[in-house]
C-alpha cells in the first residue's frame, strides 16, 4: 500500500532545538497539564500546541497501525517532529540478533506515514544486555539510513504484515539511530567507536545514577533522554539542573563537546558546524515531564516560558495555569 509522503523537506535545518515529552497519553495528567474535560483524543494535539516534539513509546510494545500513524501525523502543526521508540521485541526480546523480518515489519507498520515529521528512531537496550561489538556491528548495518533504505527493507516483511503494510512514496530523507545503553560494559571506547562509523547518536540518559551516564558525541545529532536526577521516572528538575541542561544543549548544537562531559573517549574527529539536539522528558510519573519540558525549552532559547508553563509543577504545590 502506497500513498505520497506528505510534508517533504520541511524540517531539516541544521541546529534544530527539539524538546519535548516521552509519550503522552498519561492518565496522572489528566487535569493537571491536560485541561479538566479535555477529550482523551485531542492530549495529542494541546501537547504538540507547548512543545515542538514528543517521543511515540506505543511503538516499543507493540506494531502500531497505519492508522495511528496518519493520525499524528495530522494531529500535529507542520513543524512538529516525532522521535519513534523502536520494537522492545528487536531489543529486548531478539536482543538484535536475527533482526531483519522483525526490522521489516516495523518499518512496513506505517512508520513513515509521519513523512517530514519522522525524527530519529530510538533503540533502548536492556539492562542485561552486554556489549557484543559483532552483534551490534551486524545490527547497526542492517539499519535503513534514508527513506529510499527504509521501503526497500519494508517490502521484506512477513505474512503478518499481509495487507497491513504501508510504505507510501515520496523523495529521499535521511534518517537517524540512536541508542540508549543500561549495562556497564557499554561504557567503552569501542562501543563509541563503533557508533562514530556508523554515524548513530549515544543517548545522553540522565536516570538518577542508575544506568549510565554518558556523554560521548557520535553522530550529527546528539539525543537526550531526562528520567528524573533524583528518583527514576518521578523526580522533577530544579531550575539550576534545568541551566545546566540548557548549558550542555547550547555546547552541542554550537558543534562543540561539553566542557565536563562525561565521556569514555576523545571527541569527535572532525568538527561539525552545528548539530541537532533532541530532548525528551521521561519523569512522567508526577507530571514533571511536560512541565520540565517547557520550562528547559524557555532556558534553552532565551524566549519566556508559553503562559500554559508559567505556573510551577505540581509538585511545588502550585496549579497549572
Amino acid at each position: 500500500m502506497a500513498s505520497a509522503l506528505p510534508n517533504a523537506g520541511m524540517n531539516q535545518r541544521p541546529g534544530a532545538l527539539r524538546i519535548g515529552i516521552s509519550g503522552w497519553r498519561y492518565a496522572a495528567w489528566r487535569g493537571v497539564f491536560y485541561p479538566p474535560g479535555l477529550p482523551q483524543r485531542a492530549e495529542l494535539e494541546y501537547a504538540a500546541s507547548c512543545m515542538n516534539s514528543a517521543e511515540i513509546n506505543g511503538s516499543f510494545y507493540s506494531l502500531q497501525s497505519a492508522r495511528s500513524w496518519q493520525a499524528w501525523h495530522a494531529q500535529t502543526p507542520d513543524d512538529f517532529v516525532f522521535a519513534v521508540k523502536g520494537p522492545r521485541y528487536i531489543t529486548h526480546m531478539l536482543k538484535l540478533r536475527n533482526a531483519r523480518t522483525a526490522l521489516a515489519n516495523f518499518i512496513a507498520s506505517g512508520v513513515l506515514a509521519l513523512g517530514d515529521k519522522l525524527g530519529p528512531m530510538l533503540w533502548q537496550l536492556p539492562p542485561n544486555l552486554a556489549f557484543h561489538a559483532e552483534r551490534l556491528e551486524e545490527f547497526l548495518a542492517q539499519l535503513p539510513r534514508d527513506t529510499d533504505a527504509a521501503r526497500a527493507l519494508g517490502r521484506a516483511h512477513d505474512a503478518r504484515m499481509a495487507g497491513r503494510a504501508w510504505l507510501p512514496d515520496g523523495p529521499s530523507r535521511k534518517l537517524r539511530h540512536a541508542f540508549e545503553i543500561r549495562h556497564p560494559s557499554f561504557v567503552d571506547p569501542a562501543f563509541v567507536a563503533l557508533l562514530r562509523r556508523h554515524r548513530a547518536a549515544l543517548v545522553v540518559a540522565d536516570t538518577a545514577s542508575r544506568w549510565p551516564l554518558l556523554e560521548d558525541v557520535t553522530s550529527d545529532f546528539v539525543y537526550v533522554r531526562l528520567h528524573g536526577d533524583q528518583a527514576l521516572y518521578t523526580s522533577g528538575y530544579g531550575d539550576e539542573a534545568l541551566a545546566g541542561w540548557a548549558r550542555r544543549i547550547e555546547a552541542w548544537r554550537q558543534g562543540g563537546q561539553v566542557e565536563d562531559a562525561r565521556t569514555t573517549s576523545a571527541p569527535p574527529p572532525r568538527a561539525v558546524a552545528r548539530r541537532d539536539v533532541y530532548c525528551y522528558f521521561d519523569n512522567d510519573v508526577k507530571v514533571h515531564a511536560p512541565f520540565d519540558a517547557m520550562r528547559l525549552q524557555a532556558l534553552a532559547t532565551g524566549r519566556q516560558a508559553p503562559r500554559r508553563a508559567a505556573a510551577e509543577s505540581p509538585a511545588s504545590g502550585a496549579a497549572p495555569g
